[in-house]
Formats: structure tokens, sequence, C-alpha cells
């Protein structure tokens, strides 16, 4: 059998496998396999209304204007939170960095992310970002989980 035919026939079988893969798995839930195929990399699936509110996240145009007044709670962190502009830049760019963003806005209260919004000359809605992040994070393990040395996290809210 020369090379081209062998190549055609294991073709041709490889296609017949997947076509009655397909057919007799058509029950399965897409999301179910989704999850199974990408939670593992920290890429949960999105929904039409998330993905069109994503676009809003994305505006940030990474002047810093939203770190002013954050030195006290970067210090407070022992590194572990850079600021509110590598939070949004991370929450909107890269889910797989999700679960260390939401770990991230744990240090920034709501009313400080409302401040922010005020203060941001694209209007980037910081506490819708941290939500998003935060639900995301959550179908994925969590946030990233809090290091032995870094007891300056405000407390939780009962």
């Amino acid at each position: 059998m020369s090379g081209r035919v062998k190549a055609l026939f294991l073709l041709g079988l490889a296609l017949l496998k997947t076509l009655v893969i397909r057919f007799f798995s058509r029950g399965r839930d897409g999301i179910a396999k989704f999850r199974e195929n990408y939670d593992a990399d920290g890429l949960p699936p999105v929904t039409p209304a998330e993905r069109a509110g994503m676009n809003d996240f994305q505006r940030c145009v990474a002047c810093g204007l939203c770190d002013r007044g954050e030195a006290q709670r970067i210090a407070r962190s022992g590194g572990a939170y850079r600021g509110v502009m590598a939070l949004v830049v991370s929450g909107s760019r890269s889910m797989p960095e999700f679960r260390a963003a939401a770990y991230g806005f744990q240090f920034v209260p709501e009313d400080v992310l409302a401040e922010k919004e005020r203060l941001c000359p694209v209007r980037i809605p910081f506490r819708r970002v941290a939500a998003f992040v935060r639900d995301k994070a959550a179908a994925v393990g969590g946030p990233l989980p809090l290091p032995a040395h870094v007891a300056s996290l405000p407390p939780k809210a009962p």
C-alpha cells in the first residue's frame, strides 16, 4: 500500500470515528464538556451577557489614576496586592489570572472601588469588574489561598 493511500485510509478512519463518537454522545451538555476541558486552566464559561459586559472592562488604558491612595493597602498586603490598575488589567484581559485578581480585590473595599469609578477617565466599572472576577474565580476554585504571612486582609463580612 502506498503512503498516500494509507494516509487517506487513516484520515477516513479518523473521520468515521469522529462521526460515530459525535452521534453517540449527543446527549452531553456542552457547558459540562467545556468545564471538563477548561476549568483546570482557569477558563470558566461566560454567558453572552457577560461577554458583552467584558467590553466595558477592556477600556482600561492603564493610566494609573486608580492606584492613587493605594500605597498603604499595597504595603499592608506584603506584596500580594499591587494596586487596582493591575487587578483591572488582569481581570479584563486574562481569565486564567482571575483567581489571583479575585484574591487581590479582597484588599479593596467596595466604597473605594466606587470612588475609583468616579476618578477613572474612561469610566471603568470597577465594582462590576470585581464582581465578575470573583464570580468566575469561584467557578474554578475561588481566589488563590491566603498566604500565612499576609494577615492584613480586612475581616470578611458576615
